[in-house]
């Protein structure tokens, strides 16, 4: 009984941490009363790129500017922009203290000339009235907002991230963070007007971290600049990781670990009474013939259909891996001990060929 019970507080407490806070859509605004900039680093994305710029040209708010800086990419991504008509720009000398996405973030922003700047992920890709609904609910918000994708998978390998992007999901839309002084933003979708970027002295106040995304909300909120967060449902997604599944395991485990230290604790508590409970209901195919079978796969099931109802939210999962669960289970717990290890045994997480030192420096 008491099994059942733990499980369900962990399918109780996903509950209480999802919010399905969308972007409401909106018509375009007077193109007159704001220039935006679209600023789009990018190392090695010939396979995304097209998606993005493509969404770009179809936008109902068309921007004032799109940059792409090429940080030292051994592909076509900066023949791929070029084609599209973007300003593009090459990218220089990583200095010391300096992490690539953040210097490239940087350089794109030096270049930059409108008054609010999109900062977008090459993997991110917008429905046509994305970037008008998004320059509303900024607007609104009277701060920065981010928005979590929805992440649009194809291959079986990709469908293993469902327990990581419910996690995501949680982090950034649990009501408990709400007056959280170290509350993150979501990286691959960041609006900022630029006199509340220049505030913060930009992605140079964070230019050495591994989190710069979650540190960089810190720095907003400290400056008393307000941070929203969504959940893209409908308007913005992405495809993280289609070039196999090492770039996955890479990708997620270089914060999983590390952006624990940034939540409100009554976000961790439920999160890790959900998590306890979601591997308990997966004991299930060790204990099947045992007297704890019964409410193991009670359990299996409440999880099963918690999965099938946020899946809407979140992302493209397909049939089997809801079912299954116990398969992103397993992803995920092979994410979270090589991430341990990357940050207490080597003090280093690698990316996209770049060691980067935990605490700050690259490698």
């Amino acid at each position: 009984m008491w099994m059942l019970i733990l499980m369900l507080a962990g399918c109780l407490s996903g509950f209480i941490l999802f919010r399905r806070n969308i972007v409401p859509r909106s018509p375009a605004p007077n193109q007159q009363l704001m220039k935006l900039s679209v600023i789009i680093p990018a190392r090695n994305e010939e396979s995304n790129l097209p998606y993005l710029l493509a969404s770009l040209r179809s936008q109902t708010l068309q921007p004032f500017e799109i940059i792409v800086v090429d940080d030292f990419s051994e592909d076509r991504t900066r023949a791929i922009a070029e084609s599209f008509g973007v300003k593009v720009i090459a990218g220089s000398s990583l200095p010391e203290g300096w992490t690539g996405k953040s210097w490239a973030v940087w350089n794109g922003y030096l270049q930059a000339a409108g008054d609010a700047f999109i900062f977008l992920d090459a993997d991110i890709r917008l429905a046509p009235d994305a970037l008008a609904s998004l320059c509303q609910a900024r607007e609104r918000s009277n701060g920065v907002i981010s928005v979590v994708p929805f992440h649009y998978t194809e291959k079986l390998y990709e469908r293993l991230a469902l327990v990581m992007n419910m996690l995501g999901i949680f982090t950034f839309t649990s009501v408990f963070e709400k007056g959280n002084l170290r509350k993150g933003l979501y990286g691959s979708c960041i609006i900022a007007l630029r006199e509340d970027y220049e505030k913060i002295n930009g992605h140079a106040s964070v230019k050495s971290e591994v989190l710069d995304d979650l540190l960089i909300g810190a720095k907003f909120i400290a400056a008393g600049v307000s941070v929203t967060n969504f959940i893209g449902y409908g308007l913005v997604s992405f495809r993280m990781y289609p070039n196999g599944i090492r770039s996955e395991i890479e990708g997620f485990s270089k914060g999983a670990v590390l952006s624990t230290s940034t939540l409100n604790s009554l976000t961790i508590i439920p999160i890790a009474i959900w998590v306890v409970g979601l591997l308990m209901s997966n004991t299930l195919f060790i204990f099947m013939n045992t007297e704890w079978a019964l409410p193991l796969l009670a359990g299996y099931i409440l999880y099963m259909l918690q999965f099938f109802y946020f899946m809407k939210y979140v992302g493209s999962f397909g049939l089997l891996i809801p079912l299954l669960h116990v398969l992103a289970s397993l992803f995920f717990v092979v994410v979270m001990l090589y991430s341990l290890y990357q940050v207490v045994v080597l003090r280093q997480v690698k990316w996209k060929g770049r060691y980067i030192r935990v605490g700050g420096r690259r490698k």
